[in-house]
């Protein structure tokens, strides 16, 4: 059992590796992804916060009108007492107590919507600086690949051309043996062509292998056996 547990870790130490690996491999385009995720995270809440804003709206007009209903009720509950109409005035009085409750019942409504706005307004407001700091790290993390590879690709240029540069002294220097040793051929050929041409001429100054007498010493020598 403990060697199947030490393989399994092996495999699952493996697999986050490679997992790892995937990720550094597209680290800059994940980061894009999660800046395009934020994004539209923030208009979600913009869209959100709209929502919220528009009935914390509402209900504050509701509840203007209430409190405005609430005055003019009064105002009519005083008139009332001035003519003398108490039991109508009771009555007014008892509107104004429907209204009230509705108003108290609605005020915890609105609190909460206030209280809701000022919380996304923040936190919207904290997303977007968090956004527009990790959009400027993204330029900057591009240039950086940008320049690394690009001086990458100079250094793999500069290597190979070291490497042919290399090859091609060497293949200068062996043209060059070559024209040197067929040099020393054409000289040492020339020499002999010399020592050969010399040596002839000293043999024919000194009357060694000399060609057959010529036809005139031949007549001459005819001659003088007829003679005598």
């Amino acid at each position: 059992m403990s060697m199947l547990r030490k393989l399994f870790t092996a495999v699952k130490g493996g697999a986050r590796e490679a997992g790892e690996s995937i990720v550094d491999a597209n680290a800059i385009r994940i980061f894009e992804q999660e800046i395009h995720e934020g994004k539209e995270a923030i208009t979600a809440a913009k869209r959100n916060l709209t929502e919220v804003m528009a009935k914390e709206m509402q209900l504050t007009r509701h509840i203007k009108t209430l409190e405005d209903k609430i005055a003019q009720h009064e105002e009519f509950a005083s008139q009332a007492l001035d003519k003398g109409e108490e039991p109508l005035a009771l009555e007014i009085a008892g509107k104004i107590a429907e209204f009230e409750e509705e108003k108290a019942a609605q005020s915890p409504t609105l609190s909460q919507y206030q209280q809701h706005i000022a919380s996304l307004k923040q936190q919207i407001k904290d997303a977007e600086k968090q956004l527009q700091e990790n959009q400027r790290q993204l330029s900057i993390v591009k240039t950086t690949e940008s320049v690394q590879q690009a001086t990458l690709a100079v250094s793999d240029t500069l290597t190979a051309g070291d490497s042919s540069m290399a090859s091609a002294k060497e293949s200068l220097e062996r043209i060059k043996q070559r024209q040197a040793d067929r040099q020393d051929r054409l000289a040492a050929e020339r020499e002999l062509a010399d020592e050969a041409q010399s040596l002839e001429q000293k043999m024919k100054a000194a009357g060694i292998g000399e060609a057959n007498d010529s036809s005139a010493d031949i007549l001459a020598r005819i001659k003088a056996k007829k003679n005598s």
